[in-house]
């Protein structure tokens, strides 16, 4: 067989080797509306928003709203309250305890999935670009649905089960025992950790994802739980746990710095000991 020479008479390598993907037209994301105070601001601060009403048949899009910064609180969440309040009473976010407890302000803020509640502002240089938590169906502007991850959640059973329940006091545990938990105890489920995981994004119908397997773990070292063998041939499946990659992009974006990686590497040292 003889091998012609190659000759690339386009001005442009991509169209030999690279395939060109456009996202459909009412996904891509346009411009939006500027809204600037009225007054001059003494410390302005500017946020890109992203935008999207189900309501209409209009694009994605970023609006570009002013603060004053000496006039809101100091996180990203009350910019946005902010936002809501002076500018466009139609922006949609989460929110509830603005104490990095409850986790329902988790959005991606300047290329990082955090909780706005604890992102400081001065801590962002530039304009504060806040999109939806990565990769997930948006519901309205900033909201997420969820549903997929609580059941997910849900299907893991993530209460204690012991068939040796003390009648009529307390299931005690040593203090080596309870210090197992640390680090797993204090997950508020706010899904940063999963949606910033590349095998949860491509697989998030059969892989749990790191914010799930988190909670497993949790059951599976609690002294007080007898279920340790059900659960882990629960988890004994290709999808559901060995989808993980070990990329560690969950213990990164974790905003109670826990490691959702060294979790499930638990979970499938506990599989292989189980095995022997």
């Amino acid at each position: 067989m003889r091998l012609e020479p190659f000759n690339l008479k386009s001005e442009s390598i991509e169209d030999y080797f690279l395939a060109k993907l456009r996202l459909p037209k009412n996904s891509r994301v346009n411009d939006g509306s500027v809204y600037s105070m009225p007054n001059s601001a003494q410390l302005s601060r500017w946020f890109k928003i992203y935008r999207w009403n189900p309501d209409d048949s209009a694009n994605p899009c970023v609006d570009r709203f002013e603060i004053d910064g000496n006039r809101c609180g100091p996180m990203v969440l009350d910019g946005l309250i902010d936002i809501k309040a002076a500018h466009d009473s139609g922006l949609t976010f989460r929110r509830s305890c603005r104490e990095g407890i409850c986790g329902s302000c988790a959005m991606n803020i300047n290329g990082t999935n955090r909780l706005a509640c604890t992102t400081p502002i001065a801590d962002l240089a530039g304009e504060i670009v806040v999109y939806p938590l990565p990769h997930m169906p948006v519901v309205k502007d900033l909201v997420v649905d969820l549903t997929n991850l609580y059941k997910q959640y849900a299907s893991v059973e993530p209460w204690l089960k012991s068939d040796k329940l003390p009648a009529s006091s307390e299931q005690r545990q040593s203090i080596e025992d309870r210090s197992q938990l640390d680090g797993l105890y204090e997950c508020i489920l706010c899904a940063c950790c999963s949606t910033a995981c590349p095998s949860y994004w491509w697989n998030s119908d059969s892989y749990l994802g790191p914010a799930v397997l988190l909670q497993v773990y949790r059951w599976l070292v609690d002294s007080r739980d007898t279920a340790s063998e059900e659960r882990l041939d629960q988890m004994n499946d290709a999808f559901k746990l060995y989808r993980c990659r070990t990329i560690m992009n969950c213990t990164s974006a974790c905003p109670k710095g826990l490691n959702p990686a060294k979790a499930i590497n638990g979970i499938k040292k506990l599989i292989e000991e189980q095995e022997k």
